[in-house]
């Protein structure tokens, strides 16, 4: 099996997606063409990317769904379950939790934090919130590796240096913030601006 860059491990979830709906609907065999049509993917790139998993396709059959969707759930992880904790429990947040995708993915966040009195204590679609300060002993007892950030900036740093204190070994950055955390601990950040200027950047260049 060969490497993946990021940019074609990105591209793993889209294609298990759809593998997992056409194996529901009781197909055998995906072309790497129906994929890329499916998709709106060149096909020369789902080519590669599906040679790179190491399944042999069939000419003029396809290649097997089931072992496909094997192969990918172990490369993206999903075949094995994550746990994880997430702070912030606002709007963002709580999107994150009631999140349907987490859960096919592999992962589940079994606990949350905030700093609002009101909001602790409570059940947000089945994950337990508890203030700021319980954030090292709840990991801990957990033994959860991997946060996610969806605090105000200006709190992003410390409550990810708890996170890692207490074990956390990777975050899930949210905010807009630049951690400065330990070499070790791997640091994945989703800027949702950065994305929305790109998105309305390419809406402007068709209307030219």
């Amino acid at each position: 099996m060969a490497a993946f860059g990021t940019q074609a491990l990105q591209r793993l979830p889209l294609y298990l997606r759809v593998l997992r709906e056409w194996a529901r609907e009781g197909n055998a065999y995906a072309s790497g063409a129906a994929l890329a049509a499916a998709l709106g993917i060149e096909s020369v790139v789902v080519r590669k990317d599906l040679a790179r998993t190491g399944v042999r396709g069939t000419p003029r059959v396809g290649f097997p769904i089931a072992q496909l969707i094997a192969v990918l759930e172990r490369l993206t992880g999903a075949d094995a379950e994550m746990t994880a904790v997430l702070a912030g429990v606002g709007r963002l947040g709580s999107a994150l939790l009631g999140y349907p995708g987490f859960r096919r993915q592999g992962l589940r966040i079994v606990a949350a934090f905030d700093a609002a009195p009101e909001r602790c204590n409570l059940v947000l679609a089945g994950t337990p919130v508890f203030p700021v300060s319980a954030i090292t002993e709840t990991v801990m007892r957990l033994g959860v590796a991997l946060g996610i950030l969806t605090v105000p900036a200006e709190h992003a740093q410390r409550v990810a240096e708890q996170m890692v204190a207490a074990g956390v070994r990777a975050i899930w950055n949210f905010t807009p913030a630049r951690l400065d955390l330990p070499r070790e601990v791997l640091v994945q950040r989703e800027d949702l601006a950065v994305s929305l200027a790109v998105l309305l950047h390419r809406i402007r260049e068709r209307r030219l």
